[in-house]
């Protein structure tokens, strides 16, 4: 397998990892909420997400994505802890529940002595609350919940099943590079595209977002869509710390660790089963489904935690991180797709809905409860965002602000047409 261990390339080694065993696999039809980390300090780079393996239909879902470190082969046969129990959901999944302290992240280096925080000491207040009342109406769940439940002191961890790698493509990402009072967004292959709104001229503590969740056609199996939050700080476009949450679609198999699978972020939630199947998602003029994420740094523990749905997932420690140890100096809520299309066209893969933000509520998808957190974690307005959009023809982006307060965006598109050949 070529070498895919280089400072510039969208999939990176693991710290300390032998290059030439960077392999793994990603399968057909993924949904994921996605969280990611990225650590690119010196010759590498670790990506944190969570993330589905495989589907079973061609019916949507949504599901619950980390990102880890690139693994070698021979350790995809170690990820599988012993569990203490075991649930087959109704999909074809099985959930192993592990003993919290058996999970992947105790095999980082960094993680050896840690002790698990199990809830934040503190957390943001504000209109969250209100939020999760509001999205208890239409409830998200997952497939797996419906038979059965992870005792107290487990995590559940979807079952890693051993494929094999088959050809390879990029997991498309945004890179930020702050300079000064101008933020630029820079694609790391010339096949992405993104939109997104942004704020950069601050030192963040974390934000929030109630991301609208959709199908989005993908053209070809190369081809990714995603939506997500993403915080970022370092100084250039090579060095860089970035962790995001959202949800993306892909079709192909590519490098890589996912769900659990590789070490670093902390579970604690004994109910989300990060990669397993979560339903339902929106419909044009139809139904209207988002999930609420919030990522946000607790200072008292110094870590990076995670909610989705107004629960706590886990966390990052903030010693995985160099530039993003203490606080983030861009944030960016957006979508982005990758093409892997090489004669010159535009990919009709989507992005959101695949309809432009000019069709609104119902018809493009949408961001909404846009806030940020600040250093005593109230919520605050995102004050003067700005918004990019790579080629507005083919996917753009709107930004407004509700009168109660909270921005929010639509955007997204259908790829190529007319105006975007």
């Amino acid at each position: 397998m070529k070498n895919r261990c280089k400072v510039l390339e969208l999939i990176h080694c693991s710290i300390g990892t032998d290059e030439k065993q960077c392999t793994s696999t990603w399968r057909a039809y993924k949904y994921s909420l996605l969280a990611t980390f990225t650590n690119d300090t010196t010759d590498f780079k670790q990506q944190f997400g969570l993330g589905k393996m495989e589907s079973k239909a061609i019916h949507c879902f949504l599901i619950l994505l980390i990102i880890s470190s690139i693994c070698d082969a021979s350790r995809l046969s170690q990820l599988n802890k012993t569990p203490l129990k075991s649930i087959e959901s109704k999909d074809g999944d099985v959930i192993d529940c592990v003993h919290i302290y058996h999970q992947p992240a105790f095999d980082h280096p960094l993680l050896k002595d840690h002790v698990i925080q199990m809830r934040p000491k503190h957390q943001p207040e504000g209109l969250l609350a209100e939020n999760r009342q509001l999205n208890r109406r239409k409830s998200i769940t997952q497939l797996w919940q419906s038979s059965g439940s992870c005792p107290e002191e487990t995590i559940p961890i979807r079952r890693t099943k051993q494929v094999d790698a088959s050809g390879a493509s990029f997991i498309p990402s945004i890179n930020l590079h702050n300079k000064g009072a101008n933020t630029e967004l820079i694609g790391q292959a010339p096949t992405l595209q993104f939109v997104a709104a942004l704020v950069g001229d601050d030192q963040y503590h974390g934000a929030t977002a109630n991301i609208n969740v959709w199908e989005p056609q993908v053209q070809q199996s190369s081809d990714f869509s995603s939506s997500q939050l993403s915080f970022t700080a370092g100084s250039d476009v090579s060095n860089f710390d970035s962790i995001q949450a959202g949800w993306h679609i892909h079709n192909s198999q590519t490098i890589g660790c996912f769900n659990l699978l590789c070490s670093g972020f902390v579970q604690t939630s004994n109910e989300i089963a990060l990669g397993a199947a979560i339903s339902p998602l929106s419909t044009f003029h139809g139904a209207q489904f988002g999930v609420d994420v919030l990522i946000f740094k607790d200072p008292s523990q110094d870590v990076w935690w995670l909610h989705y749905e107004g629960t706590p997932i886990g966390y990052w420690p903030s010693k995985l991180f160099a530039d993003l140890a203490n606080t983030a100096s861009v944030i960016t809520w957006g979508g982005s797709v990758l093409s892997s299309e090489s004669d010159g066209q535009q990919t009709t893969t989507q992005m959101g809905s695949g309809h432009f933000p000019e069709e609104g509520f119902g018809g493009a998808s949408y961001m909404r409860d846009l806030y940020l957190v600040d250093e005593s974690l109230k919520l605050k307005p995102l004050g003067n965002p700005t918004t990019s959009a790579k080629q507005p023809n083919c996917y753009n982006i709107t930004l407004g602000r509700n009168e109660g307060g909270g921005d929010f965006i639509f955007y997204g598109g259908p790829g190529r047409n007319p105006n975007c050949p």
